[in-house]
């Protein structure tokens, strides 16, 4: 392998220490090791994706009471599977798991092809890293993974310069992945791998005097751990705008609207969003009766990987909306239905008082 930097231990030797750390410190009791479906730890490996074991582990749980099967979440309403990923984030994750199952129950007989990695990649949210890893973990079959923890772990031992995300350097750690991985014990190795970065070559605080391999890590040797991997260049997040429509009707519902399928919040229901004052006071022309502003709410700042959206939520009451808008839906407070909501919307919708046509006595 002409990119591979030169190993720092025999294959062997790394992974005979790395399953015997694993096997006395690593995690064996997560609730998609048993039973190790492939269907099970491709949702995982999923939800994992930019988010901790622990956040995780909750959504995992619903998500597999009501959606045990591949059939069953391939036959789901889209609104169903993102009302479940709701609080999860990168919503596309959730978009794209639900494209898959239906993709695996119509053209590989219901099931996830785990005989090719190439066949499990060409499916929607599936990288070859994540690929790996359903494939080691629910057939045993030898196939390296390559996630964050996998990067730093490796980063670290090699003193490998440049920012893991750059083709160059990200191919160097592929084939030290693929050159350290046995062809035995695969679950086990692959779980161990990502609790080593996770629970011992933390990001932040490392314990390099539990590791391992503190013997032939050079980043422990030159004193610097922490210097790896080296950080992706920063750019400064560009700030957009928006105005969010808290419109509310006699008995307190809230209108909501869903956004398109692709973009920003895709499928999921939002607030009504406008770029102005006035372009929002000429669609209450067009489409609420009697409409009533409040006082504008406080902005606040919402952050994405790209940039920061500075939200201004506007209160407004009215009669009706004029017309029937195929759109939106009315939101009861009350009795609130189950959609998959934008984080900043589920947040606003939540300090909302749920609003009572019987008012407590002795109050106007």
């Amino acid at each position: 392998m002409a990119d591979m930097p030169t190993p720092r231990l025999a294959a062997n030797e790394f992974q005979q220490r790395l399953l015997a750390w694993f096997d006395r410190y690593g995690r064996h009791d997560l609730p998609w090791q048993s039973p190790r479906s492939a269907y099970r730890v491709w949702v995982s490996e999923i939800m994992l994706q930019q988010t901790q074991v622990a956040t995780v582990i909750g959504y995992f749980e619903r998500f597999m009471a009501r959606f045990p099967t591949l059939e069953s979440l391939a036959k789901a309403p889209q609104d169903e599977v993102l009302h479940l990923w709701t609080g999860l984030g990168y919503y596309a994750r959730a978009r794209n798991l639900h494209k898959a199952a239906q993709v695996a129950w119509e053209e590989h007989n219901g099931e996830l092809p785990t005989k090719s990695i190439d066949a499990l990649v060409a499916l929607p949210g599936i990288g070859r890293s994540t690929a790996g890893a359903i494939v080691a973990q629910s057939t045993g079959q030898r196939a390296a993974i390559l996630d964050g923890n996998v990067k730093r772990s490796l980063t670290r031992l090699h003193a490998l310069p440049g920012w893991p995300g750059k083709p160059d350097v990200e191919r160097k750690l592929w084939a030290l992945a693929e050159y350290y991985t046995p062809a035995e014990r695969l679950a086990d190795y692959t779980q161990a791998m990502m609790d080593f970065g996770a629970t011992l070559c933390k990001r932040s605080k490392p314990d390099c005097l539990s590791c391992p391999f503190n013997d032939v890590c050079l980043a422990y040797a030159q004193g610097e751990p922490k210097r790896y991997p080296e950080s992706k260049p920063k750019k400064a997040l560009p700030t957009r705008q928006t105005i969010m429509l808290m419109l509310r009707d006699p008995q307190g519902r809230v209108w909501l609207e869903q956004r398109p399928p692709s973009g920003l919040w895709g499928g999921l229901w939002s607030l009504p969003q406008f770029d102005s004052h006035s372009e929002l006071n000429d669609w209450l022309e067009v489409n609420a009766v009697n409409p009533k502003r409040d006082t504008t709410s406080p902005s606040f700042y919402h952050t994405f990987s790209h940039f920061r959206l500075e939200i201004t939520p506007q209160p407004v009451s009215c009669d009706r909306l004029g017309g029937v808008r195929e759109s939106g839906v009315w939101y009861d407070v009350n009795y609130p239905p189950e959609l998959g909501l934008a984080a900043p919307v589920k947040a606003l919708l939540s300090q909302l008082t749920p609003f009572s046509l019987n008012p407590t006595p002795g109050h106007a």
